[in-house]
């Protein structure tokens, strides 16, 4: 069980600045990947408790529309301080509930407070405009507003940064939200509820709720007073949304599956390039939208890169997140760990060679070894499949073009990265790869001042950077005549 001693810990809904259970008293048991053992519960709430907090964020909306960026700047710092003064407690709930090791829960909290203070700057920049007018005695403005309530759904492989790209801008424009964490991961949803409280941001302006995630999804969709849907999850329920967001015409962010490639040259830095293999391979046991699925290696390199690869992975050290020096955790669930003995029975029917793990850890239930398979061809189902685990399938290229053929061979595109010595094949590598997100020469590319987002069936918007507060707004013209001049 969770120490009910974390100040973070909530077992309620949060809806209108109160704590309350499902209507109906169920509730839906938390368990921590690295033990199997349950860690407390929560809500199994479903569409009447989602509609009374869209219903709360609407009339806190009422008000906190009218406050100015100033004020919203100011509330968002506070939140950002709160992340980091308890840092601790946040990352050690965190991974109690996804597995990560703390190591990385921390570096997440961190990037939350990042990002939030990222949106307390951005506040006061939704900047208008005043248009030369083609009258002389009007004038011409352009406004931004807030688009009102707004319904953020997340993930559990990043249940706390997840929600500070969602609600520090939500926030930082003037919105309300109501929330829906993953089911798996429900305490870090639930600790931004008391974290808002914590910093007096009004009551109703952050409604968190955990349950069904059916019920609520298609109450959220379906309530005409939520303007606008941001999900980060698979395509496959991203798309679900999106059809049953269009009843209403509600504004859609979608930051959805990927299928990166990661390619590596004859003329690269081959050091760097296992540093960076091993970054964008294994953080958060291969589970992000962002890790890398396909290795592509320049036949020239091809023998060294694998065996530094398998080297590499050979030395990360498996274990529960809480151990120290942890660096890779459990999978999620068996389910996740049923899927990678499948992609890898697959690739090895095919004529893929295990140089590195390829099974169970020792340590038993969902740890799964650091994997990399050479020999890996493009009738293997890692092509076409995300596999959001720790394996590392290496494939051989012997052009440029090839490379980039075989890296674009997708209908998904979020991230991609590659490596090089030569400034000519960066651009021209670069400006061929059709992702939303590129990394020349890097394995980790995420930072608040960047736009977060993909292309093709990876997404639409942005989350970061300037554009990341866009969605969040609506485009008002103002034409005032009658001037008389």
């Amino acid at each position: 069980m969770l120490s009910k001693s974390n100040p973070y810990l909530r077992e309620a809904n949060l809806i209108g600045g109160k704590w309350v259970p499902a209507d109906s008293g169920k509730t839906i048991d938390v368990t921590n990947p690295a033990t199997g053992l349950k860690l407390g519960t929560v809500p199994k709430s479903g569409a009447a408790e989602t509609r009374r907090a869209v219903e709360a964020a609407h009339v806190a909306f009422q008000t906190f529309r009218k406050t100015t960026a100033l004020e919203r700047s100011k509330l968002l710092r506070k939140l950002a301080d709160a992340l980091m003064d308890n840092q601790q407690a946040l990352a050690e709930l965190l991974t109690m509930e996804q597995g990560k090791s703390l190591t990385e829960a921390k570096g997440e909290v961190a990037s939350s407070a990042a990002y939030v203070q990222w949106f307390a700057e951005e506040a006061r920049r939704t900047y208008g405009d005043v248009v030369p007018s083609p009258w002389a005695d009007r004038r011409i403005l352009v406004t931004r507003e807030p688009v009102g309530v707004i319904a953020a759904i997340t993930p559990w492989n990043f249940p706390s940064s997840m929600l500070a790209r969602k609600i520090g801008p939500a926030i930082a424009a003037g919105c309300t939200a109501v929330v829906k964490p993953a089911s798996q991961t429900p305490y870090s949803g639930l600790a931004w509820g008391a974290l808002a409280e914590e910093v007096g941001i009004p009551a109703g302006v952050v409604n968190v709720v955990t349950g069904s995630a059916a019920e609520i999804g298609d109450e959220l969709t379906a309530n005409p007073l939520v303007k606008k849907i941001t999900f980060t999850g698979s395509t496959e329920v991203g798309k679900v949304l999106m059809a049953k967001a269009a009843g209403t015409v509600k504004k859609v962010s979608m930051e959805l599956g990927g299928n990166a490639p990661f390619l590596v040259f004859d003329d690269a830095d081959l050091d760097r390039a296992v540093e960076g293999a091993i970054t964008a391979k294994y953080r958060n046991s291969g589970q992000t939208c962002v890790c890398t699925n396909r290795f592509f290696v320049q036949a020239g390199i091809y023998d060294k890169f694998v065996e530094k690869l398998a080297a590499a992975s050979n030395r990360l050290k498996v274990g529960p997140g809480l151990d120290d020096g942890v660096q890779q955790g459990p999978l999620i669930d068996d389910k996740a760990v049923e899927k990678v003995e499948e992609l890898i029975a697959d690739a090895t029917t095919k004529g893929g060679k295990v140089v590195a793990g390829g099974k169970r850890h020792s340590l038993g239930g969902s740890f799964f070894e650091p994997t990399v398979i050479s020999g890996a061809k493009p009738q293997m189902r890692f092509m076409k499949e995300e596999i959001f685990g720790p394996v590392a399938p290496v494939f051989r290229f012997d052009t440029e073009a090839e490379a980039v053929a075989l890296a674009n061979d997708t209908e998904y595109g979020l991230a991609c990265y590659f490596y090089t010595g030569d400034l000519g094949r960066a651009f021209r590598v670069m400006e061929g790869l059709k992702y939303g997100m590129v990394g020349v020469n890097e394995g980790l590319i995420t930072t608040p001042e960047a736009p977060f987002g993909g292309v093709k069936e990876s997404g639409l918007g942005r989350e970061g950077g300037h554009q990341g507060i866009e969605d969040y707004l609506d485009t008002k013209y103002v034409c005032i005549g009658g001037l008389g001049l």
